[in-house]
């Protein structure tokens, strides 16, 4: 665990006299890649270096930046994503600032505050959002809903299932899914999402109320989560997220319920949104866009070069060009509102669309828990959706689990 491997450190740790200007991320799938060369290429051209560190993987990533960062042998730059995943980092004093090029650029004037809220720790700056993106996102094939005879795109729960009723029907399967906890813990928050809105959302997750979750309206998110479950096919457990969403690209599938990355592979695979697939932020107007990134953290140096280094990179990556380049391979959107967003796809114009209305930011489950509760939640998740476990059994241990505070 990372408070474990933090405990055994001393924040007084060296460093390295003159560490290499590497950076540490898990973009590694083809639109990941290409989206990831266009920071470095506006980073080298600004004036900086950058040697690359791609590992598969958002656990293992994380996992090797926090052990180089602990060891002593840290990069100068290291992907986390916008939660709290790295608060035990700063607490510990390992993660230099960049406060001047935040105030500087005012990032407090753009940034949607549950970004702000995480990267902004006791008034300081310790990490650079690289984008926004959403995790409930459904995405649907024109040519399987074609074949299965949906002529209209699904505008609430009820209509999803009498979709994917129909695409099971034809033959197609039905939801694309890689049976891997952080898959299952989507669904879960698409649905939580959907149906119970902002207010039961942000009860059962940041405020973490026994009553939500033990309410009949949470249980029957619960059911409804379970019910998706009918709908995978036997090749699901294991499946990378890449590789649903790859069904949903051939139309050997209908609908994949995932964050905006899986974009990147649309376009990667050169198809077109309202083309060749559809794509659905919400049911209705006020439904919660769930908002989570990637930001780049600064391990603690004192090199000069290495500081200038990593304060050249946070400039950089929220520059207007830097955003609409990233995002538009990347597939999500940019941390600002005030970018050209005439090039994107429909699909990040709507998302860009609904990010204008404040009353519609919510973060994801990880932005309001810490690590522990949220593995702890993911894990009665995974259960619940694997075995027979009674709904009642799973609201109270999700109840217990985001009790746990450590």
């Amino acid at each position: 665990m990372l408070g474990a491997a933090l405990a055994l450190a001393s924040t007084g740790a060296a460093f390295g006299a003159d560490p290499k200007p590497e950076v540490i991320h898990w973009w590694t799938s083809s639109s990941e890649a290409a989206a990831v060369r266009t920071i470095a290429d506006a980073y080298r051209a600004a004036g900086g270096a950058w040697t690359d560190t791609a590992i598969a993987g958002a656990d293992q990533a994380r996992a090797v930046a926090i052990n180089r960062i602990v060891g002593g042998n840290a990069p100068m730059a290291a992907q986390f994503n916008t939660t709290k995943q790295f608060t035990d980092l700063v607490e510990q004093g390992m993660l230099n600032n960049v406060d001047d090029v935040a105030l500087r650029e005012g990032w407090d004037k753009f940034l949607p505050e549950p970004v702000l809220n995480v990267i902004r720790v006791k008034g300081h700056y310790y990490a650079v959002p690289v984008n926004i993106h959403m995790q409930a996102w459904i995405w649907y094939s024109k040519a399987a809903f074609q074949k299965a005879g949906i002529g209209k795109e699904p505008a609430s729960v009820d209509e999803l299932f009498a979709a994917l009723d129909k695409l099971k029907a034809a033959g197609i399967i039905p939801l694309a899914h890689g049976g891997q906890p952080w898959q299952e813990n989507i669904l879960f928050l698409s649905m939580l999402a959907h149906m119970g809105g902002t207010d039961l959302y942000l009860k059962v997750l940041r405020e973490r109320d026994p009553a939500a979750i033990n309410s009949e309206a949470f249980r029957r998110v619960l059911v409804n989560f379970k019910r998706l479950q009918s709908y995978v096919d036997a090749g699901a457990p294991g499946r990378n997220w890449n590789d649903a969403t790859a069904l949903v690209i051939a139309g050997k599938a209908g609908v994949q319920v995932m964050g905006d990355w899986a974009k990147g592979e649309f376009g990667a695979a050169r198809q077109s949104a309202g083309k060749d697939y559809g794509c659905i932020a919400g049911f209705g107007p006020r439904s919660p866009y769930l908002i989570q990134g990637d930001a780049f953290v600064f391990p603690k140096t004192a090199n000069a070069q290495q500081v200038k280094y990593q304060k050249l990179l946070a400039s950089v990556v929220v520059a207007p060009g830097t955003q609409v380049a990233f995002n538009k391979l990347k597939g999500s959107i940019p941390i600002r509102g005030d970018v050209d967003a005439s090039g994107m796809d429909p699909c990040a114009r709507a998302g860009m669309a609904i990010m204008k209305d404040r009353t519609r930011h919510v973060g994801i489950g990880e932005v309001y828990l810490t690590p522990d509760q949220n593995g702890a939640m993911q894990d009665v998740l995974t259960a619940f959706w694997n075995t027979r476990m009674p709904v009642e059994k799973a609201q109270k241990q999700i109840a217990a689990a985001l009790r746990n505070e450590q």
